[in-house]
């Protein structure tokens, strides 16, 4: 079965960080670009993150550039999303999504809460 699969939300205080993870299963992520995005309560998904497949090109929507970090390890087949100095306003829940071509693959979601 193809899936990809985040982890790493919770709870974190203003100002703290976090670390969530996206693991695919069924398919190698290697050729995939991956992007990051965020749905907050009332509000449409927007895209966070973005990565080549070779992890040399990234790009950040302006809100989270300079305190969040994609990167990649093809060899553990996962895709990292650093979240530092992180803000009330990064409340959501965030998805990964693989793309390659017409392939397109969404994982469940993992919450994250900033509050104190």
């Amino acid at each position: 079965q193809l899936q990809l699969a985040e982890s790493g939300g919770g709870l974190v205080q203003p100002g703290g960080s976090q670390i969530l993870s996206c693991a695919a299963a069924g398919f190698d992520l290697e050729d995939y670009a991956i992007g990051w995005f965020r749905q907050a309560p009332g509000k449409e998904r927007e895209v966070v993150s973005c990565i080549s497949s070779s992890g040399g090109s990234r790009s950040y929507v302006d809100s989270v550039r300079g305190r969040f970090t994609v990167s990649r390890d093809n060899a553990r087949n996962t895709v990292f999303l650093q979240m530092d100095s992180l803000k009330p306003e990064d409340t959501a829940v965030y998805y990964c999504n693989a793309k390659l071509l017409l392939r397109d693959y969404w994982g469940q979601g993992t919450q994250v809460t900033v509050s104190s």
